[in-house]
C-alpha cells in the first residue's frame, strides 16, 4: 500500500511539472504572437500557429496520465479535487493557447499595414494575461488560494483595456469609415484577449476548490 502511494505521488509530481511546462509554452506563444503583430513579422506569427500542436499534445498527455491515475490508484477526497483541478487547468491553458493562435492570425492578416495606437491596449492585455498565467500556476503548485484570488482579480485590468480599445475603435470608425475592416479586426482580437482573463479566472476558481473544498465565483 505504501509503495502504491509513493507511485501515486510521483505520477502527480510528473503531471504538475507538465502543467508548468504547458503554461510556459502558452505564455511564450502569447508574447511571440503580440511581437509578430507589433513588428509585422509573419514568419514569427506562423511559428506561433505551428507551435500550438505542442500545447495540444501536452494537454492530451496530462489528461491521459490523470485518467490512468483515476483507474489504477483509486484517489479519494483531496486527491480527487487536485485531479479535477489539473483537468480544469489544462483545458483552460489549451484555450488560452488557441487565443495566442488567433492573435498570430491577426498579425498575418494585418501584416504590412500601419498600426493603430490601439495596439498599446493589446500589449497591456497580453502582458497582464501572461502575469495571470504565471501567478495562477504558481498558486496551484504552492497551494496558495490567496495568490489565486490575486491572479483572478487582474482580469479587471484586461476588461478595462478591452473597454478602452472598444471605445477608441468605435470613435475611429465614425471618423474614418474607410478603416472599418481593420478596426473590426482589432475589436475582434481584443475580444479574444478579454476571454484570456476569463480562462485564467476559471483556473483560479478550480485552485480554490482544490484547496478549500468550496466553489467560489471570482470576478462576478
Amino acid at each position: 500500500m505504501e509503495n502504491k502511494r509513493i507511485l501515486f505521488a510521483e505520477e502527480l509530481d510528473r503531471a504538475r511539472h507538465n502543467i508548468l511546462v504547458m503554461s510556459s509554452l502558452v505564455e511564450e506563444a502569447l508574447g511571440k504572437a503580440f511581437t509578430a503583430l507589433q513588428n509585422n513579422d509573419t514568419e514569427l506569427a506562423r511559428a506561433v500557429k505551428e507551435s500550438d500542436g505542442t500545447v495540444n499534445s501536452m494537454q492530451l498527455q496530462i489528461e491521459d496520465a490523470v485518467v490512468i491515475l483515476i483507474a489504477t490508484q483509486q484517489p479519494v477526497a483531496r486527491d480527487l479535487r487536485e485531479i479535477f483541478t489539473m483537468l480544469k487547468i489544462t483545458v483552460n491553458l489549451e484555450r488560452a493557447g488557441d487565443l495566442a493562435v488567433h492573435l498570430a492570425k491577426t498579425a498575418i492578416k494585418l501584416s504590412g499595414k500601419a498600426s493603430f495606437r490601439a495596439v498599446e491596449h493589446l500589449e497591456r492585455m497580453v502582458k497582464t494575461g501572461q502575469e495571470m498565467i504565471r501567478l495562477s500556476v504558481s498558486a496551484y503548485l504552492k497551494q496558495d488560494p490567496q495568490a489565486a484570488r490575486r491572479a483572478a482579480a487582474m482580469d479587471d485590468l484586461i476588461d478595462g483595456e478591452h473597454k478602452a480599445l472598444s471605445e477608441e475603435m468605435l470613435r475611429l470608425m465614425k471618423k474614418q469609415p474607410e478603416l472599418l475592416k481593420k478596426a473590426l479586426r482589432f475589436l475582434h482580437t481584443s475580444g479574444d484577449l478579454e476571454r484570456l482573463g476569463d480562462h485564467i479566472t476559471n483556473i483560479c476558481e478550480a485552485i480554490i476548490y482544490m484547496i478549500e473544498s468550496k466553489h467560489e465565483e471570482l470576478n462576478k
